[in-house]
Order: C-alpha cells, then structure tokens, then sequence
C-alpha cells in the first residue's frame, strides 16, 4: 500500500498536521498512534537512524527546522523512497509558501492539505513533478480567487 500516514510534529511535541492514508485504525487508535509515534521521534537523538520499526508498519522521519516530517509505511516499503516522499512534500512547500516556516503550515494548514493530497492518493506518490503540482496549485488558487470575487456581486450586496 505505501504510506498509512503522515505527521507534522513541532520539537515541542504539538501535532501541526496528520493525514491517514488508510481506514485501519479508529479513533483511538490513531490518537494513541500519533502520541506514541512522535513521543519515540522526538526522544532520539541528532545522529540517530531516521528508520524505525514500530508495530506492524515502519516509521520514517526527517527533520526540518523545527518540525518533524514522520511517515508511517508498510515493513516492505522502501525507506529511501519515504525520504524522499517527505523532501520532496517540503521542496514543494518551500516553493508555495517562499521560504516555509511552522507558522505558514499553522495558518495556512488547508493548503498544506491540498499540497499533500496533489502529490500523494491513497498512500502512493502520484506526481513527481514540482513544477506540475505547483502548477495545478495556481489553477487551484486563481479559481478560489475568482469564486471569492464573484460572491459579492451574485448575493447583490454591492
């Protein structure tokens, strides 16, 4: 299958983004899941293995300033493949955002969502380009823009 799932842990231990690729777990689970898996990421040291085994699936996790990119994978699942997974999701918001910090992802967690869900469907890397998902995040982006103008005018409030 892949990725099971995706976090965003600050070195404080607060969740900024979760996404679950699978309908395994409840909601229990999952918050036990998230509360083991980023209390053992954030207990490592620097020079530690990004590679963990934990349960039935992998945990692998690079970090960025001060976030946590941690991926849940299969135990088959290629761990220089899942680095690349999260490298490439932060190229892509350092490009959207010019520069991304904790904050952006804070407030503006709907396009990191949206950032997330063009590059990665049902837990499989879908697009590999950063120029297509940039792309398709302008369309996306101008679209919103152009709704957003259009409401006004449609209600007659101006």
């Amino acid at each position: 299958m892949g990725v099971r799932f995706l976090l965003l842990v600050s070195r404080q231990g607060k969740i900024r983004l979760t996404k679950w690729f699978t309908a395994d777990w409840g909601g229990k689970e999952k918050a036990k899941i998230v509360k083991d898996v980023s209390q053992m990421v954030l207990a490592r040291k620097t020079k530690m293995c990004n590679v963990l085994e934990f349960k039935e699936f992998k945990v692998v996790y690079r970090r960025y300033a001060s976030l946590f990119f941690v991926v849940g994978t299969d135990i088959d699942e290629n761990e220089l493949l899942s680095l690349e997974i999260i490298h490439r999701y932060v190229e892509i918001l350092d490009k959207w955002f010019m520069n991304v910090c904790e904050l952006d992802i804070i407030f503006n967690y709907q396009q990191a969502y949206t950032i997330l869900d063009e590059l990665l469907i049902a837990g499989e890397l879908e697009e590999t380009s950063k120029r297509a998902v940039l792309n398709t995040l302008k369309r996306i982006d101008e679209t919103e823009k152009q709704e957003i103008a259009a409401q006004p005018s449609a209600l007659g409030l101006f």
